[in-house]
């Protein structure tokens, strides 16, 4: 007759910690957490394809937003009959601060929306916002042509991100009929 195992304190150990492991995962798992890259990004069904319509001096902002928005899932430009995202407004603006150090602020205000291929506009007007700053010293060596063009590109980077994540989000607000309304 075989004699039950007893659980030796090493056994016991492994046990309860295998378990508050396991229990911390289900907890994490059921709480929403998950590890960056574990999860698919997906753009909603309605902008899967689309298109993207910038004016002239929007043209920066294209490419790092055809980017995200491949990222996320979407195929851009390839259907004529995709809703068009329409950059409607950038504005970009250098202001100069002057003193021992001279100060650059430089910001950029793009408004969009998306229409249907017919030019229906589908939602309502959103804005997306970037700022950036930096100092020199007349002086010294002048960089200030090079940072400002870094600067220019990073805000660019900025906006093409808000927009994408603001379509990934699919809290898009629909365009009614007389609408002008503009969401931050």
């Amino acid at each position: 007759m075989k004699q039950p195992r007893i659980l030796t304190g090493i056994t016991l150990r492994h046990l309860s910690l295998s378990l508050a492991l396991g229990l911390a995962a289900v907890s994490m798992y059921g709480c929403g957490f998950h590890l960056r890259g574990t999860q698919t990004a997906a753009i909603p069904v309605a902008y899967k394809n689309v298109q993207v319509d910038l004016p002239k001096q929007a043209e920066a902002l294209r490419e790092p937003l055809v980017v995200y928005l491949q990222s996320l899932g979407a195929m851009v430009n390839q259907d004529k009959s995709a809703p068009i995202i329409k950059i409607t407004d950038y504005q970009q603006t250098r202001q100069l601060l002057s003193g021992r150090l001279t100060e650059v602020q430089l910001r950029l205000a793009i408004t969009y929306h998306i229409e249907s291929s017919l030019g229906e506009p589908l939602t309502i007007d959103y804005s997306v916002y970037s700022r950036r700053s930096y100092q020199y010293d007349i002086a010294t060596v002048n960089t200030e042509n090079q940072e400002e063009a870094h600067l220019i590109e990073e805000m660019n980077l900025d906006a093409a991100m808000q927009i994408a994540r603001q379509l990934h989000a699919g809290r898009m607000q629909y365009a009614t009929a007389n609408d002008k309304t503009t969401a931050p």
